[in-house]
């Protein structure tokens, strides 16, 4: 039996309601050291970026289970809707720390988004967010039929103005911005030429 093998039947068994329950916990977790000095001596800073970046690497696992599927027989289609649910949790929290916590001022954070590219991209990408997690459920699935796919195609871009907003807010090129958005554009790859196949049999279908 493959390591994929055994990965598929061990995540069989683990309940979806787990990985909710698990996954509300990293944002309680890293409120709870900012509130007992375990995040430094700028603890709404920190507590802003360690939110944002969980909600980065929650974007970038939903993102990558159909890879892993299509290239390693890793099969984690299941948790796809939780771990895109928690990623919108995580990012709401992220937002609401910016804007609860750090700017607090209403026309503060308005200047901020228009005037600052990075929070600009970043509220575009949450924005694009928003429909998606509205629709996370199976009667959003059924009404929507065909259409629920293509809204869903979202997260596309969501994914880049997420990689995009942690590179700019960064401000220099640190490594790890970096890597994150390397990632998101080698997930991007794997999918354009089955994208383009799809396309070309379309077409080559409708002659």
């Amino acid at each position: 039996m493959s390591v994929a093998d055994h990965i598929n039947r061990g995540s069989r068994r683990v309940p979806i309601w787990s990985v909710y329950l698990l996954g509300l916990l990293p944002p309680v977790w890293f409120l709870y050291l900012g509130l007992t000095g375990g995040l430094g001596v700028e603890p709404i800073n920190a507590l802003e970026r360690e939110l944002g970046k969980l909600g980065l690497q929650a974007l970038i696992l939903g993102f990558s289970i159909t890879p892993l599927r299509r290239f390693l027989g890793v099969n984690l289609i299941r948790f796809r809707r939780s771990i895109g649910v928690l990623t919108f949790y995580y990012i709401a929290c992220h937002l609401l720390v910016w804007l609860v916590l750090d700017v607090q001022i209403l026309s503060q954070i308005w200047a901020d988004i228009l005037k600052r590219p990075y929070i600009t991209i970043g509220m575009v990408g949450f924005l694009l967010m928003l429909p998606l997690a509205v629709t996370s459920n199976n009667w959003s699935v059924r009404k929507l039929g065909a259409d629920w796919r293509k809204l869903h195609r979202l997260v596309y871009p969501a994914v880049v103005l997420g990689g995009l907003h942690y590179v700019m807010l960064a401000k220099t090129w640190q490594t790890e911005p970096l890597v994150y958005f390397a990632v998101i554009l080698t997930l991007l790859a794997t999918r354009i030429p089955v994208k383009l196949l799809t396309m070309a049999k379309r077409g080559q279908g409708a002659v």
